[in-house]
C-alpha cells in the first residue's frame, strides 16, 4: 500500500466498522456466545498451525536483535493459546450486560429514571508484541457488542493475521458481520495516525505497548484514549508479616515473568522485619540472577548476610550461567519499570512511609501489602492511589482473566470511565432512560 492510499484505507476500515457496530449492538446474546465458543474451538484446532506462523515472527524478531523480554512477549505457546480459548469460553458463560438497566428510580413528577448499559461503538486497539491481544480484544469486542479495528506491532504481523482470520471465521459462521473485528493488514505507521484522528468512526482508542507508543497516541489522538504508561508495581512487606508467605509472594511477583506490566519492580520492607526478611528474599533473588538495586540500609543488611545467604545462592546461580549482584540504588530507580531481572529495594519506617513512597513513585498500576495486621491492610487499600491494590497476594494477578473478566483489553490507570483491567463493562457506556405515562413538565 502506498502512502497516498493510507487515508482511504483507514476511512474504509472506519466506515466498515461503523456499519458492523450497529449490527453488533443489536446482536442477541446467544449469537455472540456462539461466536465466542466457535473461536475457542478454532484456537484449539489450529494450535499447531498458529505456532508455525508465530515462529516466523519470532525468528524475524530474533534476527533483528529484538530484546529478549520483547521476544518472550511474542510467543504463542500452547499454554498461551489455551488461556485465550478459556478466556473466550469464560466470556461466553458470563451474563450479557448490554441492555441492562440500573438505578431505576421514581421521581416526584411521576417519571422513572435509570441508566442502560450500551456498547461504546467502535474502538481502535493499537498494541505491540503480544499477538494474544488480538484474541483478547476480539473476544471482548464480540461480548460487549462493539466493533473494533486492531493494529498490532510489525514484529507480530504473521501471528496477528492468522489469529484475525480465525476470528472472522468464527464471526461469519455465527451469523455476525466479519467486519466487526478488522485487523490493519499493513505495518505502515501512517495508518495509526489516521485511526486516532477519525472521531466520526472511532469512539475510543486503546494503546497497549511501550511508553513511547502510548505517549504518542495520547498526544496526537483526537478521540478519547484509555491507557497506562508504566507498570512500576510495588510489594510492601509490613511489620508484622508472615515471613514465609512474604518470601513466596515477593518471589512470584518479581520472577514468575519479567516482561508483564504487573511484575513487581520495587520492594519496600518495614524496618522491623528487614533484618530477617531481606536475607531470605535476597537469597531467592540471587539464585535467579535478579539484580537488586538497594537503598543504603537494605544494601548494608544484604551485604552483612552475604557470607551466609547471597554468596552460596549466587554461586549456585553462576554454575547455571546466571549472575546476581547488589547495586546502590539511584533516585531514578524508584520510578523505573525494568521489565527485566532487576528490582529496587528500600527499607521504610513502616506503613505511613510505604504509602507515601508508593503514591509518590508508583505508576498507579498495581501495588500490594503483605501483612498480618488487618487495620494496616485496610489503610493500604484505602490510601494507596492505584488502579489495583492488593493484600497478601502477588501483583501478577492484576489481569482481566485472573479477575474473572474473561479477558482484558488493557490496564487503565486513568481515573475516569475505566480503571484497572478493562473488561466488558470498560467497553460500554451508560445512557439515561426515562419511562413515563403521559407526564408533562410544568
Amino acid at each position: 500500500m502506498n502512502a497516498t492510499s493510507t487515508p482511504d484505507y483507514a476511512l474504509a476500515l472506519g466506515s466498515k466498522a461503523k456499519v458492523a457496530s450497529a449490527l453488533m449492538a443489536a446482536a442477541p446474546s446467544a449469537t455472540k456466545n456462539i461466536a465466542l465458543r466457535k473461536l475457542a474451538a478454532l484456537l484449539r484446532e489450529n494450535t499447531q498451525a498458529l505456532q508455525i506462523d508465530n515462529a516466523r515472527d519470532i525468528d524475524r524478531a530474533t534476527a533483528a536483535g529484538l530484546a529478549a523480554p520483547m521476544v518472550d512477549r511474542l510467543k504463542l505457546t500452547p499454554k498461551v493459546l489455551e488461556t485465550c480459548a478459556q478466556g473466550c469460553e469464560q466470556l461466553a458463560a458470563m451474563a450479557d450486560v448490554i441492555g441492562e438497566i440500573i438505578g431505576m428510580k421514581q421521581q416526584p413528577s411521576g417519571i422513572r429514571v435509570g441508566q442502560m448499559r450500551v456498547p461504546i461503538g467502535v474502538f481502535g486497539m493499537i498494541f505491540e508484541s503480544r499477538p494474544n491481544v488480538t484474541i483478547e480484544a476480539a473476544s471482548l469486542s464480540i461480548k460487549s457488542g462493539n466493533a473494533c479495528i486492531l493494529r498490532g506491532g510489525s514484529e507480530a504481523i504473521e501471528s496477528n493475521k492468522a489469529l484475525a482470520k480465525l476470528v472472522q471465521q468464527a464471526l461469519t459462521e455465527s451469523g455476525l458481520p466479519a467486519d466487526a473485528v478488522q485487523l490493519v493488514q499493513t505495518t505502515d505507521r501512517a495508518v495509526v495516525g489516521q485511526l486516532i484522528t477519525m472521531p466520526q468512526y472511532v469512539d475510543v482508542i486503546i494503546p497497549r505497548g511501550g511508553k513511547g507508543l502510548i505517549e504518542r497516541i495520547s498526544r496526537d489522538a483526537k478521540v478519547p484514549v484509555i491507557k497506562h504508561l508504566d507498570g512500576n508495581c510495588h510489594v510492601y512487606v509490613d511489620d508484622p508479616c508472615d515471613l514465609a508467605m512474604a518470601v513466596k509472594v515477593a518471589d512470584n511477583a518479581k520472577t514468575s515473568k519479567y516482561s508483564p506490566c504487573n511484575a513487581a519492580e520495587s520492594l519496600l520492607v518495614a524496618r522491623g522485619v528487614a533484618a530477617t526478611f531481606l536475607p531470605l528474599i535476597g537469597a531467592v533473588y540471587a539464585a535467579k540472577g535478579v539484580e537488586m538495586r538497594c537503598d543504603a540500609e537494605a544494601l548494608q543488611i544484604l551485604k552483612r548476610n552475604e557470607p551466609l545467604a547471597l554468596v552460596e545462592s549466587a554461586s549456585t546461580a553462576i554454575k547455571s550461567g546466571v549472575t546476581a549482584s547488589l547495586v546502590a540504588a539511584q533516585e531514578s530507580d524508584w520510578y523505573e519499570e525494568y521489565l527485566a531481572p532487576i528490582i529496587s529495594i528500600k527499607v521504610v519506617d513502616g506503613l505511613d512511609a510505604a504509602i507515601a513512597h508508593i503514591n509518590q513513585y508508583s505508576s498507579h498500576h498495581t501495588d500490594a501489602i503483605l501483612t498480618r495486621d488487618h487495620m494496616h491492610a485496610q489503610r493500604f487499600l484505602r490510601e494507596v492511589d492505584s488502579a489495583s491494590v492488593m493484600v497478601n497476594t502477588s501483583t501478577r494477578f492484576a489481569d482481566g482473566f485472573e479477575y474473572g473478566l474473561g479477558a482484558e483489553i488493557g490496564i487503565s490507570t486513568d481515573k475516569f470511565h475505566a480503571r484497572g483491567p478493562v473488561g466488558i463493562e470498560g467497553l460500554t457506556s451508560l445512557k439515561y432512560v426515562v419511562l413515563g405515562d403521559g407526564e408533562v413538565r410544568v
